[in-house]
């Protein structure tokens, strides 16, 4: 059969091979006149090595997404999953370019902050979209379960009722990250260029000390209540195996965290110090890039791990209609989650 516009999924594929081919044809030679045109040093050569694990991550990652939208079968799920995924190459190319340019960082990381929220918020909306195809009454299904208690460390506090009250404060406590994490990297901005912001010195005079106060505790809240939805509903989301999914998605957001505050620990008690700052302007920038680079390594092996818990294998069907185009312009569509932000804000109010 001749490769036709109508018959897109035949050509597809090897048209993204080939560009990305060419792709590294343009950036090899490129990071050889940079490398050339200075005086290599430690800066260079991690800016380099971990250009070269980007190199490997963005075409793993690239080839799920692709996959999910030729294979769009089930856009309720799909969608969802197609955002997740998308996490792994914002976190990956952000990365390398505020380890390149240290200056920028903190507005460049802007993108990736914000992202993990929505990609908590899109996790949970995968979970209730899934249950829902199943369940079409979910609330009658948690009324009819026993009462769940709260998990450590608030056991102490009375439980949330079984039904539609449960399923609203863990859609609420997921959805509340989505909408303190902008805030809070809004304001570290403003904070950044009035002078006050003070990243990674753990100071009561910092603004820095109070955001990261802020969002950790917003960010734990979060992954708290999916927790518990889990807990509750184990038995109806076993068969998409969600746990794989779950630590896929809590270690990227988690471990980029506590990376960036365990760095900060460590400028503070002198293991990172003036003594050692190589071609970086000053230790707040050596920490910074040693938090990127450590992210891009890290991203690879994400980037592996999303590929096999967020396979497009169960969406292959053998009747498959539908433009790729289609579904690519689907993916961009957020008009559900401004309704969900809509329905909750309403439902808080009343």
């Amino acid at each position: 059969m001749p490769c036709t516009c109508g018959n897109w999924r035949r050509w597809i594929r090897p048209l993204v091979v080939f560009l990305y081919v060419i792709g590294l044809v343009v950036a090899i030679p490129v990071c050889i006149w940079e490398l050339q045109k200075m005086q290599v040093g430690v800066h260079t050569k991690a800016w380099f090595i971990a250009g070269i694990f980007v190199l490997m991550t963005i075409p793993i990652s690239l080839w799920g997404i692709l996959q999910h939208l030729v294979h769009y079968t089930q856009p309720e799920l799909q969608k969802p999953i197609i955002r997740i995924l998308w996490m792994v190459p914002i976190y990956s190319v952000d990365s390398w370019i505020a380890l390149k340019y240290p200056d920028i960082a903190i507005y460049v990381d802007t993108c990736r902050e914000c992202y993990e929220a929505y990609v908590i918020y899109n996790f949970m909306i995968f979970l209730l979209n899934y249950l829902t195809n199943r369940c079409p009454n979910l609330a009658l299904v948690l009324e009819a379960k026993d009462q769940q208690r709260h998990l450590p460390p608030l056991c102490c506090f009375p439980p949330w009722p079984m039904g539609d009250v449960l399923l609203f404060r863990c859609k609420l406590g997921v959805l509340q990250y989505t909408v303190v994490r902008p805030v809070t990297t809004i304001v570290a901005l403003i904070c950044q260029l009035t002078g006050i912001y003070g990243e990674g010195d753990f100071n009561l005079k910092n603004a820095w000390t109070y955001l990261v106060i802020i969002n950790n505790a917003s960010q734990l809240f979060a992954m708290y209540c999916l927790v518990l939805f889990y807990k509750v509903l184990k038995e109806e989301l076993n068969p998409i195996q969600p746990v794989g999914k779950f630590l896929c998605v809590k270690m990227v957001v988690f471990v980029s965290f506590w990376q960036a505050v365990l760095i900060a620990l460590m400028v503070k008690v002198g293991i990172i110090s003036e003594n050692n700052t190589w071609e970086w302007k000053n230790v707040k920038d050596v920490a910074t890039g040693l938090q990127d680079f450590v992210i891009c390594v890290e991203m690879f092996l994400a980037a592996i791990a999303h590929h096999f818990s967020f396979s497009y294998k169960p969406y292959v069907q053998e009747a498959e209609e539908g433009s790729c185009f289609d579904s690519f312009l689907a993916m961009w569509d957020v008009s559900d989650i401004r309704a969900d932000i809509s329905e909750q804000v309403r439902n808080v109010g009343e």
